[in-house]
């Protein structure tokens, strides 16, 4: 078993370490399908989120307030704001697009799903060449982000919140696409 190899089954044999423990559903086909493919592995993914965070500027583990992966309601965020005012903290709302990592053996590997991920509409991509071979980071551009909430009020008036909740949901359909188009793409 050469470095690559081994390299990819130490990784994939890991716990997953996300916020969420789990392969998001929307993006779990194609992560398994690369995987199963024996030039290329995943190392991280998202199919793109709405999250409530505390701002600050250290990560932690109790950084998120609220994360969907999902469509979100008018009602539900407004409800969750409502609870994170509790908090005294400053919340921001952000949308994240999906965004993927992929090890990959060869610099040819790379620059095949480097390609087919900007086919597939995933703009902000790049290859990164490391130790260990290739990784390419495939993400996409849709983001959305803004203070909620400041000494303890919420900043944004109910009809900026629809348009918001409107918006964000439209931009997560969006990086849903471009999951199935790339799974699509990828044999």
């Amino acid at each position: 078993m050469d470095r690559f190899d081994k390299r990819k089954k130490d990784v994939l044999s890991k716990l997953d370490k996300s916020h969420k423990s789990e392969w998001d559903e929307k993006i779990a086909g194609l992560c398994n399908k690369i995987n199963s493919l024996k030039d290329y592995y995943t190392t991280s993914s998202c199919s793109g989120r709405i999250v409530l965070m505390i701002e600050q500027e250290k990560k932690d583990k109790n950084l998120f307030v609220s994360v969907y992966h999902d469509n979100i309601s008018f009602g539900k965020l407004r409800e969750d704001l409502n609870l994170a005012l509790n908090l005294g903290k400053k919340i921001k709302l952000k949308l994240e697009p999906c965004i993927l990592h992929v090890a990959c053996r060869t610099l040819e590997n790379a620059e095949e799903i480097y390609s087919k991920g900007k086919v597939a509409g995933w703009k902000k991509s790049g290859i990164i060449g490391m130790k260990n071979g290739f990784s390419v980071e495939l993400g996409g551009t849709d983001r959305l982000e803004f203070p909620a909430i400041q000494k303890g009020k919420i900043l944004v008036d109910d009809e900026f919140l629809k348009i918001v909740v409107e918006e964000s949901n439209r931009k997560l359909e969006k990086s849903w696409i471009k999951i199935k188009k790339l799974e699509k793409m990828i044999k």
